[in-house]
């Protein structure tokens, strides 16, 4: 199974229709969102193409394919126009024999890790900078953000396919990576 990781679209139409053609590109099974769906934030910018109804849309064409847990900017209005579940605060896949945690990050983080056991992964959002790296045999996961991305990160998205982990931009340069043993 191919997952896909999208994370921080905040509203940007532009963003979430690259998303789903790399989406359609890779080939993956499913998408995963990691939260930040339609509001841009009070702290942030708006995002290129800010326009939450059409993310409404091109997100609800692909619901069968969507796993989906709530960021912080996301609220239960948003839950009333797409028609996936999207307000747990975590979401538990298992892949390759390995438990991923997905939340958005604003509740479990490196910081405040979940109950999770070694050679486990957790993946999140909520930064906008990429991360893959193992520490105290966690694997730590977040593909940056597709639309508002900080520090000087592409705009970018993660794939999990078979034990390794791959954060990519839109040109499909590989900007991170890990092996999950």
């Amino acid at each position: 199974m191919k997952l896909m990781f999208i994370s921080d679209i905040h509203g940007s139409s532009y963003y979430a229709a690259k998303a789903i053609e790399k989406y359609k590109e890779e080939g993956a099974d499913y998408i995963v969102l990691l939260g930040d769906i339609l509001y841009h934030g009070p702290r942030n910018s708006l995002p290129k193409e800010y326009e939450p109804k059409k993310v409404i849309q091109i997100l609800n064409d692909l619901k069968d394919k969507i796993i989906c847990v709530r960021g912080n900017c996301d609220a239960e209005v948003d839950q009333m126009v797409l028609e996936f579940p999207i307000m747990s605060d975590y979401n538990i896949i298992f892949h390759n024999n390995k438990r991923i945690f997905a939340t958005h990050g604003h509740l479990f983080n490196e910081s405040n890790m979940p109950p999770i056991e070694d050679g486990d992964i957790i993946i999140h959002g909520h930064t906008h900078i990429p991360v893959a790296k193992e520490l105290d045999n966690k694997y730590i996961l977040n593909p940056g953000s597709i639309s508002l991305p900080k520090e000087n990160n592409p705009n970018s998205y993660g794939i999990i396919e078979g034990k390794e982990f791959f954060i990519k931009d839109f040109d499909g340069n590989i900007i991170k990576s890990i092996v999950l043993e």
